[in-house]
């Protein structure tokens, strides 16, 4: 009977979608025509990263080129809307618009087959769809033993495409912008919607419950009996009317009262191209119809999966990419409301001791379970099947718990890590001077254009002239090999056929050289003048992992750019620096490199430097120390005044052939009150050079400011990550095509990011123009912010005429004002956050599109550089794996707020290398000090991932460690706020860190070769005098190694002029600026830690460590393991690569991934034979490739079974065991 009218519901269905497509537009026809129960149109399957056109429209609202677009035009998605309300069974209201004809006639025509739907769900009443099954019989089974019978909604309204969510937050009568209930207000706005929830964050104290089932729950979690667990539950699952109300139907006659839902397949580990697919899990969401807007936030993130009830959705017949784990998200903030007693929590006389202090009984009938205060509680088994409800509508919360249940997916599956990560691949740059010739020690010898071309197959257009132009972006060029570029002629140049050929270079277009190095004409900043830059075409991945609050997360992959100043290149006397000068220009350089360097060089160093065969970075090696210069030629560079060095550098960098030996004439300085001034010009315009802020001067007060390098240019960047990253580790051999920069780390890491948008926080919005990004967004289409204050005409109106506030703003937001004020309503000002308790709230939020969707022809653009570079075929994967890992700390002094003594940790330098246990006991405990989202040094828990892991942090933990260790990344860090008590940096250093890594060659980011050059010091435990007389061990080498002044000067040294001036001794070592408080910083860590450790101890979980956890584990909560410290060398020897791979430990995550992989292979074989054998799925099964699939899996489950597999799982996670220990 039941499947009988399943196949009647697709009749139906299938005469209505005809219906309403009569007036859609044609793009939405062509979508999909199958639908089913209370479906009207359907998605394809969300396993594939790679949607492009509709598809990518559909899944989160973003068109190819990254602009954020709706599918369909506001009629037509009005007209959806109403077909799937009266689907529904509600009574809908003719409509009102210009067609109200045509479209009250099909609703007419349809109201029979509504109906109808409507009735045969009833009938249906208890068929669920099948991710909504598997989470039933979960709930079944573990609740059993409560006498509490929960049954997941079967009648919510499915929020089945992307933007649907968002049209039901706001009122349908466009005449009314506005719509509040007891936990949100929301507004339309003429760009988009504005939502501020009842809370204005999210709070992470006493939060994370978790029923008393299935695993272990760890010490920092709040372990809530199952029966209070399921009273909850069932109370989440009815919403009171009033917050069940959907705000698009608020005006009318019979308002709607529903629960609505959404399923989402978030990443959970990346595709390795050539070796495995991506995997996905499938997560459920069910929220009350007034909370809709909480749909719109989280799809809008991790994109629409469609209609869970249509087979193509079926995460349990996707095999491929299922990860055999499902979550499930209810939020209700109604049960906040609710009385421990009525939810079976015991009266205080029968608590456990552990109840008592953590507050689950009651001694009073009328205390809330919680104190009313917002909470989330989570069930979870071994199965990897997570049910959540959130007991608040902040869409904090929302994010949060994806990426929590992401975490658990990656533990079940293996393999992949769910990181709290930032990162970016970075690209040095640098500016050319006039002149590019390819020269061999930039871009090699071994490219040519017609391998070039060869390579790029018919993505390009070759021209008659023997240059290519790409096809999908015509302003991107490839050239060949002998190309020379000229500024002063504003053409490249080459030969073809013995004749010389030429091309207008113009700005905004690149040119690559064959070998994939890109050079571009840019215009300078602060000046009318232009410049070349060229940029090197492989890229270095920085990987930022465990930052804790503040410490430089999103501040990786964000352009320096915004942080340069520009100002005047100075001279002390203008004759006499000139007379030095001159010296320099016309000094020979034959003899300058030792015999055995000299003859390694492919042009001959007597070229004089304004030769235009000689470039601007030649000039500046020429003049920075180096061990290949003879000890005269360095004695010669130690005389150098660096303003001196600069003015040459200018002067190259200007110089134009036509001057001749006559350069002299056309620089001077002004006569300022009848003395020369100070400020070089040339041709009587004013030289501009580039600064760049390092701190704050706390003896004089401002900030620090220093030269940039002449040929300094920041670097390209892709943003890979920003908060949600899931992580593979795999062999480095089985990534084809990489060369040799890859070649010392024998696994590799790839990641990538889960989210489509990112909720950032722009707190420096609040100063009209500073914040030139976050103005440009907030001006642009289909926006969503939260914590904004809604501005309305008559206030829009009064900023607008402030001339000191609008006139300040960059032009996208003068223009959004403008544009408000001439279409009315409600709208938003960046610098106007929302006010909160009657203070102005810290926390204004909004969804920005992920840079690197925003910006697709960058990353496309850097694919393609590295591509040439790698000999990449134009139809081969362009994979980006991890090359350094630089984590983040924030740092603070000694402090006090509202009389409470903030702990000093400012210990740390610019930049601190720690082997893997100093580096884990750092990620163990991750302490953090004051910062915008912090009150003082204390533990965001372990890898920062304490508020969101739903188990044992030591399945994470073991899961990292083994991840370091395989790789063979060095475990860096770099330090924000504060470098000793003196020094405030803020994300000075964050901003600065890229730049000096993309810099060095991978042998010199070598931990190993920065020990042995004296670039890296290692700190030892020292004795300190206790103010009593007696003695005390400071445990400085916690802290393992961190640069010296040789890494300054070289590598700093690469990016300012005098880097030693921007990094002097006192940051690099901050125990100069107070021992005292340098002490007590350590002090404070190691306590911290030692906390951190004990919960291991306490909570039993200290069994689920892996043998290399547990001695780390040991020495943090007590000092030693088994009587060894870590200094003992066999302990050291336990953490390398090859104990790892022959311990019984890591052979077991191996065998453990392997039984996983097997049970999930039979449970795919075992859902696909199921579907074939359905009555009446023939033609689904056909169209879907179900035959196909259940080969593939057949032939999956016999590669897993096999021998081999456990050879070719050597080198990777494998899997955490944990989950099978209980």
């Amino acid at each position: 009977m039941g499947k009988r009218t399943l196949t009647r519901f697709q009749k139906i269905s299938g005469t209505a979608d005809k219906l309403i497509n009569l007036n859609i537009q044609q793009r939405t026809i062509q979508q999909k025509k199958h639908l089913l129960t209370n479906s009207i149109t359907s998605s394809s399957t969300m396993a594939n990263t790679n949607l492009h056109g509709e598809d990518l429209i559909r899944h989160c609202g973003l068109n190819d080129i990254g602009k954020a677009v709706e599918q369909m035009d506001s009629q037509s998605f009005h007209r959806l809307i109403a077909v799937k309300l009266a689907s529904h069974g509600f009574d809908v209201p003719p409509a009102t618009n210009g067609q109200r004809e045509a479209e009250n006639q099909v609703m007419h025509l349809a109201s029979d087959l509504f109906r109808r739907y409507a009735e045969q769900s009833r009938l249906l009443t208890g068929h669920l769809n099948p991710p909504d099954r598997r989470i039933q019989d979960f709930l079944d089974d573990a609740l059993s033993t409560t006498g509490v019978s929960i049954a997941l909604p079967t009648n919510a309204i499915n929020m089945d495409r992307y933007g649907m969510a968002r049209k039901l937050s706001i009122p349908e009568d466009p005449s009314i912008d506005e719509f509040h209930n007891s936990e949100n207000s929301s507004y339309r706005l003429c760009n988009g919607v504005l939502h501020n929830p009842f809370n204005d964050r999210r709070t992470t104290k006493g939060v994370f419950h978790i029923a008393d089932y299935g695993l272990p729950v760890p010490a920092d979690k709040i372990k809530v009996p199952l029966i209070t667990y399921a009273k909850l539950l069932e109370a989440a699952l009815k919403p009171p009317d009033d917050l069940n109300l959907l705000p698009y139907t608020s005006q009318w006659k019979n308002p709607v009262e529903s629960m609505v839902s959404l399923m989402l397949r978030p990443l959970v580990c990346p595709e390795v191209p050539g070796v495995s697919p991506e995997k996905r899990l499938e997560v459920r969401f069910f929220v009350p119809g007034g909370c809709v807007s909480n749909l719109d936030f989280v799809e809008s993130i991790f994109g629409n999966a469609g209609d869970p009830s249509l087979p193509e959705n079926d995460a349990g017949i996707d095999t491929n990419h299922w990860t055999g784990t499902s979550g499930c998200v209810i939020l209700a903030p109604h049960i906040r409301k609710l009385k421990k007693k009525d939810v079976g929590l015991p009266h205080v006389t029968e608590a456990t001791e552990d109840q008592k202090k953590t507050g689950m009984c009651w001694e009073n009938e009328d205390e809330l379970y919680n104190g009313g205060t917002p909470f989330k509680i989570t069930l979870r088994d071994k199965r990897g099947i997570m049910v959540t409800i959130l007991a608040d509508n902040y869409f904090g919360y929302c994010k949060k718990e994806v990426k929590t249940q992401i975490g658990l997916s990656a533990n079940i599956y293996g393999l992949a890590e769910e990181e709290h990560a930032g990162g970016a691949v970075a690209f040095k740059s640098y500016s050319l001077g006039t002149h590019f010739y390819p020269d061999e020690a930039i871009v090699g010898s071994s490219h040519t254009f017609e391998e070039a071309l060869e390579l790029l197959g018919n993505s390009v257009t070759v021209h008659p002239t023997g240059y290519a132009t790409d096809k999908k972006y015509n302003n991107i060029h490839i050239l060949p090999e002998d190309i020379e570029v000229d500024l002063n002629d504003q053409a490249a140049t080459w030969t073809k056929g013995g004749v010389k050929q030429s091309l207008r270079i113009l700005p905004g277009h690149e040119y690559l050289h064959p070998s994939g190095y890109k050079i571009r004409l840019q215009k300078h900043p602060a000046s009318t003048a232009y410049k070349l830059i060229g940029t090197a075409p492989e890229g270095t991945y920085c990987h930022k992992p465990s930052t804790v609050s503040g410490g430089g997360k999103s501040e990786i992959s964000k352009s320096l750019n915004d942080a340069v100043i520009y100002g005047a290149i100075y001279t002390s006397d203008f004759e006499t620096d000139m007379k030095m000068v001159k010296e320099i220009i016309e000094r020979d350089y034959s003899n300058c490199f030792k015999p055995e360097y000299a003859k390694l060089q492919s042009r001959s160093p007597s070229r004089k430097i304004l030769s235009m065969e000689r470039s601007l970075g030649s000039v500046v090696k020429l003049l920075t120390p180096k061990n290949e210069y003879t000890n005269e030629h360095l004695d010669f560079i130690e005389t150098i005044p660096y303003r001196i060095s600069s003015i040459v550098f200018a002067i190259k960098r200007f110089y134009k052939p036509s001057w001749g030996k006559d350069w002299m004439s056309h620089f001077s300085v002004d006569i300022v009150n009848g003395a020369k001034g100070h400020e070089l010009k040339l041709d009587g315009r004013k030289l501009a050079g580039s600064y760049l802020r390092v701190g704050h001067d706390h003896i004089n007060g401002g900030w620090r400011t220093f030269k940039l390098r002449q040929d300094f240019i920041s670097a390209d960047k892709v943003q890979m990550e920003d908060d949600i990253t899931a992580s593979v580790v795999v062999p480095r051999e089985r990534i084809k095509g990489l060369r040799e920069d890859y070649s010392m780390f024998p696994s590799l890491k790839i990641s990538q990011n889960c989210e489509w948008r990112l909720f950032q926080r722009p707190d420096d919005a609040i100063f009209p123009g500073f914040d030139k990004q976050t103005e440009d967004d907030l001006a642009g289409e289909q926006i969503f912010v939260s914590n904004f204050k809604p501005i309305y005409e008559e206030e829009m109106r009064d900023l607008s005429e402030q001339v000191d506030f609008f006139e300040i703003f960059t032009d996208p937001m003068k223009k959004h004002m403008h544009r408000c004020l001439k279409e009315g309503g409600v709208n938003i000002c960046s610098a106007k956050p929302r006010i909160w308790h009657g203070e102005v709230t810290k926390n204004p939020r909004y969804l920005q599109v992920r840079p690197d969707v925003a910006r697709p022809r960058d990353k496309y653009l850097a694919q393609l550089g590295t591509r040439l570079y790698r000999k990449l075929p134009a139809t081969a994967p362009c994979v980006f794996p991890v090359a350094g890992v630089i984590g983040g700390r924030r740092n603070n002094p000694p402090d006090e707020i509202n009389g409470m003594k903030i702990l000093p940790l400012c210990v740390f330098n610019p930049i601190h290398y720690q082997e893997i246990p100093e580096l884990f006991i750092d990620y163990v405990c991750s302490v953090t000090g004051k910062s915008p989202s912090t009150t003082g040094a204390g533990s965001e828990g372990a890898l920062t991932k304490g508020p969101f892991n739903a188990i044992n942090a030591t399945a994470d933990l073991n899961n990292a460690l083994v991840s370091m260790i395989l790789t063979g990344y060095g475990g860096f860090s770099s330090a924000a706020g504060y470098i000793g008590p003196n020094y405030k940096v803020d994300h000075d250093l964050s901003l600065l860190i890229p730049e000096v890594w993309c810099r060095m060659t991978p042998e010199e980011r070598s931990p190993e070769n920065l020990i042995k050059n004296g670039a890296l010091e290692k700190l030892d435990d020292y004795e300190m005098v206790t103010p009593e007389g007696g003695k005390r061990t400071v445990l400085a080498s916690r802290l393992g190694y961190r640069i010296t002044d040789k890494f300054v000067s070289h590598y700093f040294g690469r990016i300012f002029d005098n880097p030693c001036a921007a990094i002097n001794e006192e940051m690099l070592k901050p125990e100069v600026q107070s021992l005292e408080v340098f002490a007590d910083g350590v002090d404070n860590l190691v306590e911290a830690e030692r906390k951190s450790a004990l919960n291991y101890f306490k909570d039993g979980t200290i069994k689920y460590a892996c043998p290399l956890l547990k001695i780390i584990l040991h020495v943090m909560a007590y000092g030693n393991y088994e009587g060894k410290t870590l200094d003992d060398p066999e302990i050291r020897a336990m953490f390398t690569r090859e104990a790892v791979l022959k311990s019984d430990w890591y052979k077991k995550r191996l065998v453990t991934k392997q039984q996983r992989d097997i049970v999930l292979g039979m449970r795919n074989i075992k859902a696909l034979e199921d579907f074939l054998g359905r009555p009446g799925y023939q033609v689904e099964a056909t169209r879907l490739g179900i035959h196909q699939r259940l080969v593939d899996a057949q032939r999956e489950l016999a590669r897993v079974s096999s021998e081999s597999y456990l050879d070719e799982l050597v080198g990777t996670l494998g899997a955490d065991p944990i989950v099978d220990d209980e």
